[in-house]
């Protein structure tokens, strides 16, 4: 992290930034998830309020501008990694990496979950190089702690991270 980088919590005069985030990124899913899951915008603006009402975003900042947003959802027993998303011309700088960590060190839960497209292998690729691993039971996962469509279960997988006690 350079002087003036940082993450910080996000509220409602943040929304259009985090839309923009999370909106750019997803582009890497057209022609890679199935055609009837992607759209775009990949997340509307109202859906995103609601969701916003359910978690804690947080962004990071460099250089005074957010490039990069994880939501943080706790949901029963487990926390949530939820829309880790960061802009393509900042990927592959360890943005993610520090969102990702960020949850795990404020996460109140032992277990630690996020769920991404089977289909989205750079994702899974990223996610277990920093410690998460594939789920087995993913369906009953998603089913428990996420509230979809049960066609993105099908399409889905689950990771995990497991907090020393």
């Amino acid at each position: 992290m350079n002087l003036g980088d940082s993450i910080k919590i996000c509220d409602q005069n943040d929304e259009a930034t985090i839309l923009t985030i999370i909106n750019e990124s997803a582009k890497a899913y057209k022609g890679v998830i199935p055609a009837d899951r992607y759209h775009e915008p990949y997340l509307p603006m109202n859906e995103l309020r609601r969701e916003m009402d359910e978690m804690t975003f947080f962004a990071y900042e460099e250089n005074g501008i957010f490039v990069g947003v994880v939501g943080y959802h706790p949901v029963k027993e487990v926390t949530l990694v939820r829309h880790l998303y960061v802009l393509p011309k900042h990927q592959r700088c360890g943005i993610g990496k520090k969102l990702i960590e960020h949850v795990i060190h404020i996460a109140k839960t032992r277990r630690i979950l996020v769920g991404t497209w089977e289909a989205a292998t750079w994702a899974i690729r990223f996610y277990e190089k920093n410690d998460l691993t594939l789920l087995p039971n993913k369906d009953e996962f998603l089913r428990k702690y996420w509230n979809i469509h049960e066609r993105q279960i099908e399409l889905s997988v689950v990771l995990g991270f497991e907090k020393s006690a």
